[in-house]
């Protein structure tokens, strides 16, 4: 079968390109601006990983591939702080769509906070789509949880899918697998008891104290945020007491803690052998950035269907064969 590669902008430590190893796309290069989550991805993958501003990273350098990924950062989208469309963060999108512009892959595949579809009263994801279809594409997106999609955390997030207008694709909808809600207590049934230095022991905020930050064994987790100080608490914590509004307390009876890093970790579906690199907070950061696996790895199996279709596969076989068997030669080696 057709192994297809893929370059990763804004890889971080790679749960969205591991979700698409995981359906037989072969990452060859990736980018991201933090170092420790380049180390972290360059420890899993055969990628080369370049550690740098993407805006300075020579076009010329970047291997072409089949497809593009890219979970451009957020945090001027997020509905969890304050929002401002001049925000430059929400710039780093025009680099991807440059990117993808020059490049030319059969599709891209990008992600992003669920505030992205009311920023600027809409405007801002009907920026995207423009920039995008004004290159060659034809651009889909849909509001995913990643709950279902086996992933144990109520995690809503856009995923925006491209396809070149040439393969002539009039729909795509990521549909949603017809499996259980898989709970925290399968999620972390087989981990070991956490260490003290694996638990992010700040003290905590009145931001935190602001609402429930407590789900149980036989529930799916809150959204793992990026932030260690924020991070929801173990299941096997006392529930939370609501006071009043936006006020709570902890519970008197037991031990209350957060999510070890490596308990957020699984609950975003990462493989226990991957191994994150740097501090107790930028560990806790590269899993709350990251996409989760299992979401990415749905995502990835559904493109690659439409990649697959025969019509589709007249396309792309002609003009990428020799193109793809080098970049595949090249990873190998």
């Amino acid at each position: 079968m057709r192994e297809f590669t893929a370059v990763s902008l804004f890889c971080g430590a790679g749960g969205l390109d591991l979700g698409f190893e995981n359906a037989g796309f072969h990452t060859v290069w990736a980018n991201d601006f933090d170092a420790d989550a380049c180390k972290t991805h360059q420890n899993w993958s055969k990628a080369e990983v370049v550690c740098g501003d993407i805006s300075k990273v020579d076009i010329a350098m970047i291997p072409d591939s089949d497809i593009i990924l890219g979970g451009f950062p957020c945090q001027g989208f997020s509905l969890s702080g304050p929002r401002k469309i001049d925000d430059s963060r929400n710039a780093l999108y025009k680099h991807y769509v440059k990117i993808v512009a020059e490049k030319q892959p059969l599709a891209f595949v990008g992600e992003n906070v669920k505030g992205l579809l009311t920023m600027g009263n809409g405007e801002i994801i009907e920026a995207i789509i423009d920039e995008f279809s004004a290159c060659g594409y034809d651009v889909f997106y849909q509001l995913l949880n990643a709950k279902n999609f086996g992933v144990p955390q109520d995690r809503e997030r856009v995923i925006i899918c491209g396809f070149r207008k040439d393969l002539q694709i009039n729909k795509f909808e990521i549909t949603e697998p017809d499996m259980p809600i898989m709970t925290m207590r399968q999620a972390l049934k087989d981990l070991p008891k956490a260490k003290k230095e694996e638990i992010c022991d700040a003290p905590y905020s009145s931001r935190y104290m602001s609402r429930n930050r407590k789900r149980g064994w036989d529930q799916v987790s809150y959204t793992i945020p990026a932030m260690a100080k924020q991070v929801t608490l173990y299941p096997g914590s006392p529930d939370m007491v609501k006071l009043h509004k936006d006020l709570w307390r902890f519970g008197n009876s037991g031990e209350t803690r957060r999510l070890s890093w490596r308990e957020a970790a699984a609950i975003q579906t990462f493989p226990k052998e991957v191994e994150f690199i740097g501090d107790l907070v930028s560990k806790y950061k590269q899993i709350g950035n990251a996409v989760p696996v299992k979401l990415a790895t749905y995502v990835a199996i559904q493109l690659k269907q439409i990649l697959m279709m025969e019509e589709v596969k007249k396309i792309w076989d002609q003009e990428s064969r020799p193109k793809t068997e080098k970049l595949l030669n090249m990873h190998v080696s």
